[in-house]
């Protein structure tokens, strides 16, 4: 049960992070690159990112395959991402404890989705047992982290398209889900 709380409390904080305005949330491909995915597939140009960008399928793939090069297998029992969010958001979670290093697995998925085109978008933040960078990829930005004290550890990857299309879409959520 602590565990799931942590889980919860590490999700909120990189979501929070990770909203429609976050750093690299402009939409800007921040690299300049406008290599398609590892499946080829793009959205087309967009207004937002001046470039090809992934759909969320790719996205995922690209993270899934990283991830699990790494030593990471994925950890389906959090929840996914709302249905009409899917193709403006990924979810990725790692089952860390499987992981014989979470810390160099998270480090090797990084160091990877950076050599498929990802580019980082700053130095990251590092605090506390907590490391979440940002990458971007064409009008996708990724927040990847790493949560990990005495016990446990929690490896994210948490992807937004930054479109027009999708903000309207996250703010749509957000007022759907707003507590009276």
């Amino acid at each position: 049960m602590r565990k799931a709380k942590w889980v919860a409390a590490a999700a909120g904080v990189v979501l929070l992070v990770a909203g429609c305005g976050g750093e690299g949330g402009s939409g800007k491909n921040k690299g300049g690159s406008s290599s398609e995915s590892a499946t080829g597939s793009t959205t087309g140009g967009s207004e937002a990112g001046g470039g090809d960008s992934p759909d969320a399928a790719a996205v995922e793939k690209e993270i899934e395959a990283a991830a699990t090069a790494a030593g990471f297998v994925q950890d389906s029992s959090g929840k996914g991402v709302p249905e009409g969010l899917k193709t403006c958001m990924v979810s990725w979670t790692a089952d860390a404890e499987k992981a014989a290093d979470p810390k160099k697995s998270y480090d090797a998925t990084v160091k990877t989705l950076s050599g498929g085109g990802w580019t980082e978008g700053g130095p990251g933040t590092e605090q506390a047992g907590s490391t979440i960078k940002t990458l971007n990829k064409g009008t996708w930005s990724l927040k990847a982290s790493n949560h990990g004290a005495t016990g446990f550890s929690i490896v994210m990857f948490i992807g937004t398209d930054n479109t027009p299309q999708c903000e309207a879409l996250f703010k749509a959520d957000l007022e759907k889900n707003k507590k009276p």
